[in-house]
């Protein structure tokens, strides 16, 4: 019966370290960082429970697929192109800094990408943690 036992609680410690280390992989590794670039439109604190800063950045570009091109007509040609950049902010500092200093700018951020979202983290899996430059829009 000991054995029983002891082969048990040996199963449950090996099933706790595998999802111990499955949680880290999915909400505390580090899957990428980067910049990105573009428009600051919003930033705002928010949450029921959780309160959390949540931005978004306007990406402009230009695209060469086949769609509605610059001049209305349908087929191959330039095309003006925008991408939203969602994320959130941990550290209050960097948040305010965006929110009182950069709204509607051209802003550089750096973050961080995770696999998954925490609710005391942010909404987003991608978190910034730093601004890289601030440049008027013209």
């Amino acid at each position: 019966m000991k054995k029983g036992l002891a082969f048990g609680g040996t199963f449950i410690v090996i099933l706790l370290l595998i999802g111990a280390g499955l949680a880290f992989f999915r909400y505390g590794f580090v899957f990428g960082e980067g910049v990105k670039a573009g428009t600051l439109n919003r930033i705002v604190y928010k949450g029921y429970i959780f309160k959390t800063y949540e931005g978004i950045i306007i990406q402009e570009g230009i695209s060469s697929k086949n769609n509605t091109t610059l001049t209305g007509k349908s087929g191959n040609g330039t095309t003006i192109q925008s991408n939203e950049f969602s994320f959130s902010v941990v550290d209050a500092a960097v948040a305010d800094s965006l929110m009182y200093h950069c709204g509607g700018k051209k802003v550089q951020l750096h973050y961080k990408e995770y696999k998954g979202a925490l609710p005391w983290r942010g909404k987003e899996k991608f978190i910034v943690d730093g601004i890289v430059s601030v440049e008027e829009v013209e």
